[in-house]
């Protein structure tokens, strides 16, 4: 199933993309997509549902980021080995965690601001993980259990707030528009192998991101395992898993990102996301 959020920012709707790429409207059957309607037993009622029984939304509404009321945006930094090596940084020895505070969260097509005083806002194609059930000390070999689905993210990092203004990297991974997620969730299902997909972003029509999570360092299984044991995950929470090579950052020179520049992220079997840059808003 493809699940997502549509209409204006704030009273998004519940909603599937049926087989002929249509929106149909889930608000009769459940409140939103999040917290328990990403259970096994709340994705099961949803998959019994006939799409061509539901309404139909018949215009080109707003799309919104695919989960609502997101409790926590953990992200995972230095997670691609041929990213690593782009950096010119050793690989970690266990993953590197940080937050993305949820106020950063927005729709996939939504504006992204470059925030006042930036002059390097760059861009992050990231395979986003969606937990379904509480995961708690959880073993490698359960940790897919508790997988809901996948969707694209794009982790807009500003590097010099980032790598520059003290303290931990939330101050250069948080404003507002820094978590484009969608366009929707795809239940896990329907990802036979969440280590095989393939995934590019382009600037302005030129290719910067050309990857696979094949390269990824620690498996999306091992993040999950290794998160759980730190914290407890809990449905709704959603995981940015790290991003392949091409960043701005890691470009001789590096490139950065201004107001009009136009991205597109696509992830195999996720969708697209198609973002222009703006100044930022009070």
């Amino acid at each position: 199933m493809k699940l997502l959020r549509f209409g204006e920012a704030g009273a998004e709707k519940p909603g599937l993309l049926d087989n002929h790429g249509q929106i149909r409207d889930l608000s009769a059957h459940v409140d939103d997509i999040a917290g328990t309607t990403l259970s096994p037993d709340g994705l099961n009622t949803l998959r019994a549902i006939d799409p061509a029984n539901l309404p139909l939304v018949d215009r080109q509404p707003r799309i919104g980021p695919c989960v609502g009321s997101v409790g926590k945006l953990i992200a995972i930094g230095l997670n691609y080995a041929d990213h690593a090596a782009e950096a010119n940084m050793a690989l970690p020895e266990e993953p590197i965690v940080f937050f993305k505070a949820t106020s950063c969260i927005s729709g996939p097509d939504d504006p992204v601001e470059i925030p006042r005083g930036s002059t390097k806002t760059d861009w992050e194609v990231e395979l986003g993980v969606v937990i379904g059930t509480r995961a708690k000390y959880v073993s490698e070999a359960d940790a897919l259990s508790h997988v809901a689905g996948y969707c694209i993210v794009n982790d807009i990092s500003e590097r010099d707030f980032q790598l520059h203004r003290s303290g931990q990297w939330v101050k250069g991974k948080s404003h507002d528009t820094f978590a484009p997620m969608g366009p929707w969730m795809v239940t896990a299902d329907d990802i036979s192998d969440p280590q095989s997909l393939t995934m590019s972003l382009s600037v302005n029509g030129n290719t910067m991101q050309d990857g696979s999570t094949r390269t990824m360092h620690f498996s999306v299984a091992t993040v999950i395992a290794h998160l759980s044991q730190f914290m407890t995950l809990h449905p709704g929470d959603v995981i940015a898993t790290g991003t392949p090579p091409g960043v701005g950052m890691g470009l001789k020179p590096p490139v950065y990102l201004n107001v009009g520049d136009e991205m597109v992220l696509t992830i195999e079997g996720l969708g697209q996301q198609t973002q222009t840059c703006i100044a930022a808003r009070d």
